[in-house]
């Protein structure tokens, strides 16, 4: 008796608009779909609940590597998530907002639907705070709304840091500030909404000019790595906003860092995580929509993704 295809569903940001050449979505989609995997598109802000079951408004999608013409959309139907779908992918962007965080937690209430990341994990873990976990591992960090905290704490480091938002992406909203800068007290308003809003403080680290280095891990096991190098006359790293991708190998101080990582991740249930390495020290784990895979593919000559959906398939096959 035949039996039907797996159903992939992933929850992500507008498809039409991503760019196919760096997406890391777009190849977990292609991927699943060369596997014969029904792959179904889902906006968050289509996630509901109806008599106690998660809902969606999927649709179908076909993928092709054709830049402007890499998807057709088929017609929505109303999808009961536990019941129809084998995995959700959970891979909308930040920022991790309040309708960020009500999706998660509409997803949360999935029982045999493998969601992966695991949405609890994703509300416990933000982005720059879950690295703190780990603190002995990390530069000199604070986290504050007080901009008298923050040149205190500048003044300590030697006169600059580094301030980022707790709820940001790719790069944006990130400051090396300087004890001298004249715009500093107004860049510090900004950051902290006039000390409203919290901010992680980190100690500059100049190796950041050398790449702040992304280590991709699956299921707590190192599965790959790119440095991600700043433009000249940039501070960030991000590809976002324009950084470029070097190939890089592993060193003891990033498996020291996985090492210590991987347990929290397992229990915490962030099966696909991007750490953040610059100089040896953790920086970030992100949790949400990780990226980094095709710029490995392209420097190594490999294919990620197919070891991610392995992975997937595996944990699929140990739950049923």
């Amino acid at each position: 008796m035949a039996t039907s295809p797996p159903t992939y569903v992933f929850v992500m940001d507008p498809i039409e608009s991503i760019d196919i050449q760096g997406d890391t979505t777009f190849v977990l989609m292609l991927e699943a779909q060369q596997r014969g995997h029904r792959v179904l598109y889902v906006l968050p802000d289509d996630l509901g609940v109806a008599g106690g079951e998660v809902v969606a408004r999927a649709r179908p999608v076909t993928l092709r590597r054709e830049v402007g013409r890499h998807v057709d959309i088929g017609e929505p139907r109303i999808l009961a998530l536990d019941r129809e779908a084998d995995v959700v992918f959970q891979r909308k962007d930040p920022p991790v907002d309040a309708a960020y965080v009500t999706t998660t937690q509409i997803l949360a209430l999935c029982r045999r639907a493998l969601v992966l990341n695991r949405p609890e994990g994703i509300l416990t873990a933000n982005e720059k705070l879950y690295a703190l976990n780990f603190a002995d591992l990390m530069p000199e960090t604070r986290v504050t709304h007080s901009i008298a905290t923050l040149r205190e704490f500048m003044h300590e480091l030697g006169g600059e840091m580094i301030v980022k938002p707790l709820d940001g992406r790719g790069g944006e909203g990130i400051f090396h500030v300087h004890e001298a800068d004249r715009n500093l007290v107004s860049i510090l308003e900004q950051s902290t909404t006039f000390e409203s809003r919290r901010v992680m403080a980190q100690q500059y680290l100049p190796a950041v000019r050398e790449g702040d280095k992304r280590l991709l891990l699956v299921d707590g096991e190192p599965l790959g790595a790119v440095m991600r190098v700043p433009a000249e006359g940039e501070h960030r790293a991000n590809f976002h906003v324009g950084g470029s991708a070097a190939k890089t190998v592993l060193d003891a101080n990033d498996r020291r860092i996985i090492e210590r990582l991987a347990p929290s991740l397992r229990r915490d249930g962030l099966f696909f995580v991007g750490v953040d390495v610059i100089g040896g020290l953790l920086t970030e784990v992100n949790v949400t929509s990780p990226t980094g895979v095709q710029e490995v593919n392209t420097l190594e000559g490999r294919r990620l993704e197919v070891d991610i959906l392995d992975a997937v398939e595996a944990r699929l096959s140990s739950e049923r």
